[in-house]
């Protein structure tokens, strides 16, 4: 769909004048939310720990910034799982055409891949981010880097005092409302730590137990105790992609989930898109059993049947891997993976190669640790907040992004929620506070 044709954004909620807001947390979903506040007429002041806002913005956008996702809603919105029912209002409000419509109004053409993907025209995060700041401090929001959040000072209500730490010492700031954007635990250098989480739950938040989502994970421990794979492979193919495959998983009920795509082998283990598309299922998994298995088809494209009479095929005196490079296209590193998981006397079995060539198994112990993870599921429960984002144990409080409980595939899932997340949580701030009946005027003295 060409930008032009894009739906402008949704109409903004009404502000009031003079409010102050505090935006802790220079992601995605803080900047969306600093943007909506500033718009509605509020005085934001934008806190980040770090001496630049957007880094993980930066990072996620180094290989081409995927924005969002061109798939139709429906299918869209059943990316968030379980989240789906608190996510569907707000991320229906600020869909894939919405979020392409703002990025065009920033001056950022976008296209759709061949993926179904959304990426910026220059495949860059950089310049959406510079006209995205710009916008920002031109509506007349501060941004405060190097301020490092503290929690609440002794006996302050939940949208009263806020300590941080700054270069300059200790600094107390007093918002009439906040919003926390502080991401998950993942890529802790770039800022999302998860130190909020015990600040939070001293306040009576609830907080579901944060974990490592689109992540890698490690093999399960070997007879002989070896995790990982054999000096072989990881000397030789580590670091590699596997491509063209599908994997597919079998569920607590017994369902099979089947997706095609592209691995890395790992020192350890596997990676890659693919391996991410099933990280939640492979986690509970390993949680609820010890391990998680993980079926490869090495020749997606290959029935069952054509790929028993073609290993079964005379091959004269050739030897096996000239045989299956030559009818099946089979060489390198998924030999070596052949190789590694059936052994001599399992690629001389006909009918086990085959099986294996269509249902590779690769048990898996455990998932990489958080700190690795592209991001995280857990966070303030659902439960916690109002319809507003609003934490009912701290009026004044919204939340917004990865600290919420939820987590999506990549594919332009995870930064489409972030950013309607951030955007309804600057809503909620503006129509709390016009209504006669809160306290906000107050909040901050």
């Amino acid at each position: 769909m060409p930008d032009a044709a894009l739906p402008s954004p949704a109409p903004l909620t009404p502000g009031r004048a003079g409010l102050r807001v505090a935006v802790i947390g220079g992601g995605p979903a803080g900047l969306m939310a600093a943007e909506v506040l500033a718009a509605g007429g509020a005085q934001v002041d934008l806190f980040d720990a770090l001496p630049s806002v957007g880094r993980k913005f930066l990072l996620a956008g180094k290989g081409g910034l995927n924005l969002t996702h061109s798939e139709p809603l429906e299918p869209f919105l059943g990316r968030y799982a379980a989240a789906r029912p608190a996510l569907e209002p707000i991320v229906r409000q600020f869909d894939a055409d919405a979020l392409r419509a703002w990025a065009q109004q920033l001056g950022v053409a976008t296209f759709v891949g061949s993926s179904g993907r959304v990426f910026p025209a220059d495949m860059k995060a950089a310049p959406l981010l510079r006209a995205w700041l710009h916008r920002l401090r031109a509506a007349g929001v501060a941004v405060h880097t190097r301020h490092r959040w503290l929690g609440w000072a002794p006996g302050a209500d939940g949208a009263g005092a806020l300590r941080f730490a700054t270069p300059a010492g200790e600094q107390v700031h007093r918002p009439q409302a906040t919003v926390l954007a502080l991401g998950g635990a993942s890529w802790s250098r770039l800022g999302s730590d998860g130190a909020w989480v015990p600040w939070l739950a001293a306040r009576e938040v609830a907080i579901t137990p944060l974990q490592p989502a689109n992540c890698g994970f490690d093999l399960a421990p070997a007879a002989d105790g070896r995790i990982g794979w054999s000096e072989f492979m990881r000397s030789r193919y580590a670091g590699q992609p596997v491509k063209p495959v599908a994997a597919s998983v079998t569920d607590a009920a017994g369902h099979s989930h089947r997706q095609q795509g592209e691995f890395v082998l790992t020192d350890t283990g596997v990676e890659g898109s693919l391996v991410y598309a099933f990280s939640a299922r492979l986690r509970e998994a390993i949680a609820a059993q010890g391990s998680a298995t993980l079926l490869l088809d090495l020749l997606p494209n290959h029935s069952a049947d054509q790929v028993l009479a073609e290993v079964q095929r005379p091959r004269g005196p050739r030897s096996l891997a000239t045989h299956l490079k030559s009818r099946l296209g089979i060489a390198g590193l998924k030999l070596a993976l052949l190789h590694e998981r059936l052994g001599a006397d399992g690629l001389a079995d006909a009918p086990r190669l085959a099986a294996a060539l269509k249902a590779l198994p690769l048990v898996l112990g455990a998932p990489r640790p958080i700190d690795e993870a592209i991001s995280t599921a857990g966070g303030v429960a659902w439960g916690a907040l109002d319809s507003r984002l609003m934490l009912r144990a701290l009026p004044g409080v919204f939340c917004a992004g990865e600290m919420l409980d939820w987590e999506a595939p990549t594919g332009g899932y995870l930064l489409t929620a972030c950013l309607a997340t951030g955007r309804a949580a600057g809503q909620g701030v503006l129509a709390w506070a016009a209504q006669p009946s809160n306290d906000a005027s107050a909040a901050g003295a």
